[in-house]
């Protein structure tokens, strides 16, 4: 018997659209090998390997790899994979979905939307905030000019599990101008940056929209994400350090994709309690393939 094996759009407002995500459910025995090579095999940014049946804590384990390598957390695969165990493993429950991926357990809730649809939401791990990158080289790695990049906060690592740098930037036309040349990174990766870059400017193509965003990583050369729900759930706690938005609970809605005809959308929640960052991200998932791996 094949191992059951789904394919969904996730933080898509149609099909053929968002971030791709292939999902095989029954991943009990398959070796990190096979699971690497099926990554391989699909070319998405991310693939989940799910077990069978939940864990003591009710929680499925999840695995996550990219075309290259295991990685311990990324958005849209718990959105994506949480749909998929809630309409084929939960068909009967009506609570959050417990994710046991590497940096531990993620509940993903699912609310109704105004369209008649669900969006399904995480409530992201604890995001720290690193160190600070100067704006001349990272704009060379970017093909823009320093003067592209924002002055008012910083480019900036931050780290929930996996790490990412934000680079805020000053227009839309800016945005659209960018790619990572990995080779003008060189500097910054031999300093400790990451090979991943959200990028974000406050400039949309959709007036009902709060920001627009570009996401690239490294995996066997350059690629860029449709939809980033890590990125944006490193962008809540960013926005609430540096106040780039005024007050301390946000609702904000993040287009994406556009640049490689994949339009995305990312809802964002990002609020203060206390003195930490409690930042959610949502999205709708579409499913457009279902069959088995043989």
């Amino acid at each position: 018997m094949g191992r059951p094996f789904h394919i969904v759009d996730v933080f898509a407002e149609r099909p053929y659209a968002g971030n791709q995500l292939a999902v095989v459910l029954g991943a009990d025995g398959m070796s990190d090998e096979t699971m690497q090579q099926v990554a391989a095999e699909t070319n998405y940014s991310e693939t989940t390997f799910v077990a069978s049946a939940p864990e003591a804590d009710g929680g499925f384990r999840v695995r996550i790899f990219t075309p290259a390598r295991e990685i311990t957390f990324a958005g849209h695969p718990i959105l994506g994979t949480a749909w998929v165990i809630r309409h084929h493993l939960m068909a009967n429950s009506s609570g959050p979905v417990r994710l046991n991926i590497a940096t531990g357990q993620i509940p993903v809730a699912f609310e109704e939307s105004s369209s008649g649809g669900e969006v399904a939401w995480f409530l992201a791990p604890p995001v720290s905030l690193g160190a600070v990158c100067p704006r001349e080289p990272m704009a060379a790695a970017l093909g823009i000019s320093a003067g592209d990049i924002e002055t008012g906060s910083p480019v900036q690592q931050l780290s929930a599990g996996t790490s990412a740098i934000i680079v805020p930037l000053c227009s839309l036309e800016a945005l659209r101008r960018s790619c990572l040349d990995l080779e003008a990174f060189a500097p910054l990766a031999a300093e400790g940056f990451p090979r991943l870059v959200y990028l974000f400017c406050l400039e949309t193509r959709d007036p009902t929209n709060n920001l627009s965003a570009r996401f690239f990583f490294e995996a066997h050369g350059v690629r860029e994400d449709p939809a980033t729900g890590n990125g944006a759930a490193f962008l809540g706690a960013y926005l609430l350090e540096h106040r780039l938005f005024t007050g301390t609970d946000l609702s904000l809605r993040i287009e994406q994709g556009y640049e490689i005809r994949r339009p995305s959308l990312v809802l964002l929640r990002a609020r203060m309690v206390g003195n930490r960052h409690e930042v959610s991200v949502g999205g709708n998932v579409i499913p457009v393939v279902q069959g088995e791996l043989l």
